[in-house]
């Protein structure tokens, strides 16, 4: 893989790059706490399938900006624009996983002309996921990790407890945990200013929770979740397929926790692709399969 610079009307990003540089673009966008590398497993997948997989390491992670804000209206801009500076005339696919797949859902609101279609991993649209914390006093429970977050940082312990507490069948990378916990002080601990940013919304932000016109994802959108998921529990995407008006698809994968990417990398790649190929077939690659036909 390459390291590539990202920019945006504020800062700049750097970035994972893997795959045909005339492919079209597939931008990665992880989620808390991680970092870009675990996208690798699936970047690799797609690139091989003819995808240019771009991964930059989100606001707050460095190599990439650690200035603020860090709401979901700022990074949902930071996703647009790098779907602008990638690919500046045909709309890209975006895949996010965790925070990165609440930036997926808010970009998509917010400029679903720029996404050809979107998969997001292991988060469900955000007015769904406010919702089952309301209704679900597990999935509260769940997330308490967030509120603990409002008045504390987290070590490299608290990382580890978090990963084995919400993927309990993955054995995580030492070595990755360690990069994770190092980015998370090298940036501050700007990270956690995602949670922190939560109680303080935006009034766009604001707008797109108690407005249904402003909270529909109008391009084409599959949702994966494991069955396993410690950390959000699939039943808190209950509702979400009203609030995208172009097609959706929803599929829970048995064996697996909240690092999908990592866990079931085959399983990721295998519906993603064939749910690209289906709803963005103007978009998706062409290569020769096999016996020289192009498909």
């Amino acid at each position: 893989m390459e390291r590539i610079d990202l920019n945006t009307e504020d800062a700049s990003f750097a970035a994972l790059a893997t795959g045909p540089a005339d492919g079209p673009v597939a931008l990665f966008l992880h989620g808390f706490p991680d970092l870009p590398v675990s996208w690798r497993p699936v970047m690799e997948r797609m690139a091989r399938l003819g995808y240019r997989c771009v991964a930059p390491w989100m606001r707050g992670y460095p190599p990439s900006t650690t200035d603020g804000p860090y709401g979901l209206d700022r990074t949902s801009r930071d996703v647009v624009a790098f779907a602008a500076d990638l690919s500046p005339k045909a709309p890209i696919f975006a895949i996010g996983h965790d925070w990165g797949a609440a930036a997926v859902w808010f970009a998509t609101m917010r400029s679903p002309g720029r996404f050809a279609a979107a998969a997001t991993l292991s988060v469900p649209h955000p007015v769904a996921f406010g919702r089952s914390l309301l209704r679900e006093p597990t999935q509260l429970w769940r997330s308490r990790y967030m509120l603990a977050l409002q008045a504390r940082s987290i070590d490299r312990a608290g990382i580890e407890r978090l990963w084995r507490r919400w993927s309990p069948g993955l054995e995580p990378d030492p070595a990755h945990l360690d990069a994770v916990a190092e980015a998370i002080r090298g940036g501050g601990d700007a990270p956690i200013r995602y949670y922190r940013a939560m109680p303080r919304p935006t009034r766009l932000e604001l707008l797109r929770f108690i407005d249904r016109d402003r909270a529909t994802v109008r391009a084409p959108m599959l949702y994966l979740h494991g069955l396993d998921d410690g950390c959000v529990g699939p039943s808190s995407a209950r509702g979400q397929r009203a609030l995208v008006d172009a097609p959706y698809k929803m599929e829970i994968l048995p064996g697996a926790g909240h690092f999908l990417q990592l866990e079931k990398p085959d399983e990721v790649v295998d519906r993603v692709s064939r749910f690209f190929v289906t709803y963005a077939r103007d978009q998706v690659p062409t290569r020769p399969n096999r016996i020289g036909v192009t498909t």
